[in-house]
């Protein structure tokens, strides 16, 4: 994640071949709907055509390609993609503009059924997911080409499904006033809370014995609630000069790559969470499940593809941090950081929980970098004043902002996804759960199916 494409001229028919070339995809339904969280009756059918294919899994295959020909003018919206090469190749030759995507993707949206709301089958969940995603990709293609005016509020709902919250930054004082007491001092706060991580930082030498020890603890955890395939994977490695911190690149068949930005110091809690963000039962869970249950047992080619600006990325960033707490309820991630962690990274763990206790309360201060992130992108501040704000309100330091400031530019408004994410994925999960085992199940089944999040209630 350019270009006038072949699919004016190339039959669905040979797009259909190309999918279904793709190594180990079957129609074949070989787990029930109960298994992916979804209801069994289904209120939608697909006749065949004479090939075999589906109505629904041709416009599927239809949405693949456009998403592969977007990412001809925009290197950072394929996020992964593990069907055929040829569908790439065809991709990567078209010629199409961003504006022909955007009218092709109109075209394909009205050729959709309709969708039914509150209707939680199979088939309504997919028509759902096509709709959604078909829309965000309409939304971003016009952007690209310069058809629609930048706004928080339209990304956030056409891009992500959602309204989140808005908040004055006047509301977050209350827990600054919180950080002054506990780290009292005459420096500006965000100075001083940089000095308090710094103490915390894991040694350049230190960092792989501590990363793998928490990957390991992570997988450990996960594997007692969740299935993952038999041959799943993934490949750790450390980079720099990112816009952001971690990142997981799919590669399909169940591996990963999953890089760690240390162009900046990484504090000692960093380890579990980006273990847990990017790993288990993060995004390298999310999307192995997904090719397993939806596109490898149902056939479904639009899972092949993850387009990076949609609807599924607020699942995949809000159910890996949500995946951080489930993996770590309570007091168990402080222990074990205590117990493991800091003796590996030759850090004092008698001062742990003073520690989680400041980072706990800088993170609430994370919906207060929407807020900037929102006025800048509106046009209500300067880009020059951005860095300062996220100083001042997330407490970040002057290298971390300056960071964050790169990363809205980057993806707009995309940093809703973790923590209004967060707060769906686990309004969702914890809704009627008793225990930590029902919530791993009903987790375990958003990670499995088709649901984005205005269908998080059906």
């Amino acid at each position: 994640m350019y270009l006038r494409t072949l699919a004016q001229a190339l039959p669905v028919l040979a797009i259909s071949l190309l999918l279904g070339a793709c190594d180990g995809q079957t129609t074949a339904n070989k787990k029930a709907d109960s298994e992916v969280g979804v209801d069994n009756q289904s209120t939608t059918t697909n006749p065949k055509s004479d090939n075999g294919v589906s109505a629904m899994d041709s416009l599927a295959q239809a949405y693949v390609l456009l998403v592969l020909e977007l990412g001809n003018h925009d290197d950072s919206y394929v996020d992964a993609y593990y069907g055929p090469a040829e569908l790439r190749e065809t991709a990567t030759k078209s010629k199409a503009s961003a504006a022909d995507i955007a009218r092709r993707g109109e075209s394909l949206l009205a050729e959709l059924p309709a969708v039914i709301d509150g209707d939680g089958s199979i088939e309504n969940l997919r028509m759902h997911y096509l709709k959604t995603q078909l829309r965000a990709l309409v939304f971003h293609a016009r952007s690209l080409a310069g058809e629609s005016p930048r706004s928080f509020t339209n990304e956030a709902r056409t891009l992500y499904d959602t309204e989140p919250p808005q908040q004055d930054l006047e509301s977050f004082e209350p827990m600054l006033e919180e950080l002054e007491a506990l780290l009292p001092g005459e420096q500006p706060l965000s100075e001083r809370v940089a000095s308090f991580r710094k103490a915390y930082e894991i040694p350049a030498d230190r960092l792989q014995a501590v990363f793998d020890a928490a990957i390991k603890e992570c997988r450990a955890r996960t594997k007692q609630y969740v299935s993952l395939p038999a041959d799943e994977s993934f490949v750790l490695e450390y980079v720099s000069d990112k816009p952001w911190s971690g990142y997981n690149w799919y590669k399909g068949r169940s591996h990963s790559l999953i890089q760690v930005n240390n162009g900046l110091p990484i504090t000692i809690d960093r380890a579990i969470d980006l273990g847990c963000h990017e790993g288990y039962p993060g995004h390298h869970t999310y999307n192995a499940l997904l090719e397993q249950t939806l596109v490898k047992e149902r056939g479904w080619a639009e899972y092949s593809v993850y387009p990076l600006f949609s609807p599924q990325s607020l699942i995949a960033e809000g159910s890996a941090n949500y995946g951080i707490e489930l993996t770590f309820p309570g007091e168990e991630k402080t222990r074990f950081e205590m117990e493991v962690l800091y003796p590996l990274a030759g850090l004092d763990p008698k001062t742990a929980e003073k520690y989680e206790q400041v980072m706990a309360l800088v993170d609430k201060l994370g919906f207060a970098g929407n807020e900037i992130a929102r006025q800048y992108i509106d046009g209500e501040i300067e880009g020059a004043q951005v860095p300062a704000l996220f100083e001042k309100y997330t407490l970040m330091s002057p290298a971390k902002a300056a960071q964050r400031k790169d990363f809205v530019d980057a993806y707009g408004a995309y940093v809703i996804n973790y923590n209004w994410g967060k707060t769906l994925v686990a309004d969702y999960v914890e809704q009627g759960s008793q225990n930590n085992e029902e919530r791993w199940q009903r987790f375990t089944r958003l990670l499995s199916s088709p649901r984005l999040p205005s269908s998080l209630d059906w």
